[in-house]
């Protein structure tokens, strides 16, 4: 049997003191998030804070002429909305569901309403964006500086990081999405990690099966935002307890 849904598979929502979480799990909602759901679009409103448990979503950029390229990717060990407290309200970028799962969601009011109390929540929250900003950051000298095997191998990493399984549901050409490349490119930087024994792939499918190998075999990005976010986040305490149905 799956275990049953907590807010505390998610490591924000985990870190916090009960005081603080008692006054926010009344208003968590657990909600599904289904592959290719939009969260919110470029320049429109956010009304709701989400922080994802077994979902991942992609934080995307879209360019007039309709291409688009992934920023960032959010999954347990964050949240999709940082504008709503950092004063913004809204982005020009775009939140896709990029694999399904479940999150659980939080009214925009009231993220800011305990944002601005100055507890944890707000320490949590800060260095988080920090971390997310590093993320976004790197991933733009990624792409402009290294081959798609690396930039593929890295975004494999990440994702499996954030997944309840050690196999992906996602096609070659959301892939070759996420990254700004081109399809052909993916098939073949995929058909050399197969070769050498990395992956298995088959149609919507990617098997991880040598994650040493891809760690070798992928650019100092990966070990770079791993370790930002370890280390703005490794003094957090998770609070001890056996998770509750929802």
């Amino acid at each position: 049997m799956s275990s049953p849904h907590s807010p505390s598979q998610n490591h924000l929502l985990a870190a916090l003191p009960t005081a603080e979480f008692e006054r926010l799990s009344p208003h968590l909602e657990m909600v599904p998030m289904l592959l290719g759901d939009m969260l919110y679009e470029p320049g429109g409103q956010l009304r709701h804070a989400y922080f994802p448990t077994t979902a991942i979503v992609s934080l995307h950029y879209v360019m007039e002429s309709g291409a688009s390229a992934e920023a960032a990717g959010v999954g347990n060990e964050g949240m999709v909305g940082v504008a709503l407290f950092m004063g913004g309200n809204t982005t020009p970028s775009s939140a896709v569901v990029q694999t399904a799962g479940h999150a659980y969601r939080l009214e925009g009011r009231l993220l800011k309403q305990e944002f601005n109390r100055a507890g944890l929540m707000q320490r949590l929250l800060l260095r988080y964006t920090q971390a997310l900003m590093t993320q976004m950051t790197q991933t733009a000298a990624c792409m402009r500086h290294h081959t798609v095997e690396q930039q593929l191998c890295r975004w494999l990493l990440l994702t499996l990081d954030r997944a309840p399984a050690r196999e992906l549901v996602i096609t070659q050409e959301l892939i070759a999405s996420m990254l700004g490349v081109r399809r052909e490119g993916i098939t073949q930087a995929a058909g050399e990690l197969q070769a050498a024994g990395f992956i298995r792939y088959r149609r919507g499918h990617v098997a991880v099966m040598n994650r040493s190998g891809l760690e070798k075999r992928s650019c100092e990005c990966y070990a770079v935002v791993k370790r930002e976010m370890s280390r703005l986040l490794s003094d957090a305490q998770y609070r001890q307890e056996g998770p509750a149905s929802v």
